[in-house]
């Protein structure tokens, strides 16, 4: 069993806000990474879409691409079209040696718009999830044959977004169609990220870390406020500085044998929380609470 920690540069330059950090430049971000410890990091909007420019630029750093965010819309087209339609991103991860697709469905998906409140999330009809379910399998088969773990994202905001809906995700998809195990989606939306890793081990591709804030997360919902404005409030932290019991989840990906990547991805106001600072509580907490585990 091996697993390495990575994190998401989201908390330096938010890609939903690119007001948040949009102007930090990409040295100062790969070089705080690099100097916390981290091995690798997941793909930023902002980063360069050229493979070899790329490829040199974390070089430079000694980091590695984990993989990166795809917006999907297969709601509104089929598998064969959203294969297609891929194909950039794919060639990117191929090209920098990444192992993961992490895939949502954005296509009505109300997380990036600060106008729409997040009790307001898109439910999906229980009719449609079996065309859904088909064309998520169909697009991470296809995944697979290229040698990428299919992980699939749930997410505040999105159809896969509570309990009821990831019972439905999975009993309507194959098992090439993996899971991003997020903590603190999962925690907001009511998922049981430790019931769903004991219960569907074999769909654990791919894990994000990050915490919550539940009394801000409480108002959000209270006051009727948007995904962003709960980002800009302080719903979401690192791992070590929230409510969530990272022993645990350790526990549980070490029983079920996890070997991949652990990332700590945490959407929070970098001129209220330094994104230094905080990645490196939460890798400090991720790697103690591993060790104990027995998570080598």
């Amino acid at each position: 069993m091996s697993i390495r920690f990575g994190v998401s540069p989201i908390a330096w330059s938010n890609d939903d806000m690119p007001e948040l950090g949009g102007d930090t430049p990409l040295e100062d971000i790969f070089g705080d990474i690099q100097e916390v410890g981290f091995e690798g990091v997941e793909l930023g909007g902002r980063f360069p879409r050229d493979p070899a420019e790329l490829k040199a630029l974390l070089g430079r750093y000694g980091l590695d691409l984990i993989g990166g965010w795809y917006s999907g819309s297969l709601l509104v087209q089929d598998a064969q079209a959203e294969i297609a339609a891929l194909q950039p991103h794919l060639a990117l991860l191929k090209a920098l040696g990444s192992t993961v697709f992490v895939f949502a469905e954005t296509s009505n998906a109300i997380h990036g718009n600060r106008g729409v409140p997040l009790a307001d999330t898109p439910r999906l009809a229980a009719a449609d999830w079996k065309r859904f379910g088909q064309r998520l399998t169909e697009v991470a088969d296809y995944l697979q044959a290229q040698g990428l773990k299919f992980a699939y994202h749930h997410h505040l905001g999105t159809v896969v977004e509570n309990g009821e809906d990831l019972e439905a995700f999975i009993a309507n998809t194959g098992p090439s169609v993996g899971l991003t195990v997020d903590t603190g989606h999962a925690a907001l939306g009511g998922i049981d990220a430790l019931d769903v890793i004991r219960r569907y081990p074999e769909r654990v591709a791919h894990v994000h870390c990050k915490d919550v804030r539940n009394a801000t997360f409480a108002q959000v919902q209270a006051q009727r406020s948007s995904f962003l404005d709960g980002v800009l409030a302080g719903m979401f932290t690192v791992p070590g500085d929230g409510g969530l019991d990272y022993a645990q989840v350790m526990q549980e990906l070490k029983k079920i044998g996890y070997s991949g990547w652990i990332v700590i991805e945490a959407e929070q106001d970098p001129a209220l929380a330094d994104p230094r600072t905080y990645a490196d509580l939460g890798l400090r907490t991720l790697k103690a609470e591993a060790a104990k585990a027995g998570l080598q």
